[in-house]
């Protein structure tokens, strides 16, 4: 087993002297501290570090000050930011309007390492609660191997998700990805077929092509699953789950209003959703799957562009094919993995 590794934690301060005693304070207390001079500075360490959970800041700074800092972090985080800010103990305004902005505590300056200690402890005891999602995500695998896909499935939808992502970060501005936001497309993607647990089994592994009422049934799983992360959503305001919710729900909507469940069409349709369009179908077509041998990349390829304005956004199916060689290295990473498991079911049989 691996050790687990450090929080990481932003520490936002203008004032050298006492960002150095703070990031002291937080290194004896084992955390990765990432330190930056003004909120611009924090706002660009966030968004490129996904996995920051965690920030500290001071409220004025030049530049971007601290409150300003805090709006920004909201309106563009997907999961949640636990925030603290530094302020003098009678400044009750600031304090005041730094936790209505979305701030979670405070620590008044001078800062003392015990009261630092007990509030990172309450902030990370809040984190935590959202542990309910790797259950989510240990059932969408059991969803998965009961369909009849496998785990590199899931992987690899996962990191063609994070290549469009990326790519359509650089190359399409306009539709305000950050990298965070990709990130968490990537990660939510493994649910869009969750679903798949209403369907009967008798459609799920039939080898050949489904009747029209069957089709009908096995169409539900979209529906299913939405309604599902929707529910689970509304239990807990976790945009991380509205973004699976949408991948789930919308992945089988076409750019041309011709999908189910609902017709949506274009810019209707949630980007999240756009993007698992493609890699879902791309997948699908070079794996080798109940009713169907694999296609060769060429021919998948091909199926792609044709479904360009179709199928697919325009914007997407351009990305993918920027990136086609990322995508042929995604197919061979995981092509051992699928051997294997493929060799060990024959040998069941």
């Amino acid at each position: 087993m691996t050790p687990p590794q450090p929080d990481k934690i932003l520490l936002v301060e203008d004032e050298i002297t006492q960002r150095r005693l703070l990031s002291a304070q937080l290194g004896k207390q084992g955390y990765t501290v990432l330190e930056a001079a003004n909120g611009e500075e924090g706002l660009r360490l966030c968004l490129d570090n996904p996995d920051l959970r965690l920030v500290i800041t001071d409220l004025m700074m030049p530049v971007m000050d601290g409150f300003q800092l805090i709006e920004s972090i909201r309106e563009r985080e997907i999961r949640y930011t636990y925030i603290i800010v530094l302020t003098a103990l009678d400044d009750k305004k600031s304090i005041v309007r730094a936790l209505s902005l979305g701030a979670d505590d405070y620590l008044a300056k001078p800062v003392f390492q015990d009261e630092l200690h007990l509030r990172l402890v309450g902030g990370k005891r809040l984190l935590q609660l959202e542990g309910h999602e790797e259950l989510i995500f240990s059932l969408t695998k059991l969803a998965a191997y009961r369909s009849g896909e496998t785990g590199a499935h899931l992987h690899r939808v996962r990191e063609y998700c994070q290549i469009l992502g990326m790519d359509l970060k650089e190359s399409q501005p306009s539709l305000g990805l950050s990298r965070g936001a990709v990130e968490e497309i990537a990660k939510v993607s493994p649910l869009h077929d969750i679903g798949k647990v209403g369907v009967p089994d008798s459609i799920l592994h039939k080898p050949g092509k489904l009747t029209a009422t069957e089709f009908d049934l096995m169409k539900t799983h979209a529906e299913l699953g939405g309604r599902l992360l929707r529910e689970v959503y509304a239990q807990t305001g976790s945009s991380y789950l509205f973004l699976a919710y949408e991948i789930a729900m919308f992945h089988h909507e076409h750019w041309d209003g011709t999908g189910y469940p609902r017709g949506l069409k274009g810019e209707e349709i949630p980007l999240a959703a756009r993007m698992m369009a493609l890699a879902d179908v791309f997948d699908a077509l070079v794996s080798r799957r109940a009713y169907k041998e694999p296609l060769v990349f060429e021919e998948a390829k091909a199926i792609v562009r044709e479904g360009r304005g179709k199928h697919f956004d325009p914007a997407v199916v351009d990305s993918f094919l920027r990136t086609e060689a990322a995508w042929r290295e995604v197919i061979a990473k995981y092509e051992e993995e699928s051997d294997d498991r493929e060799r060990f079911i024959a040998s069941r049989t």
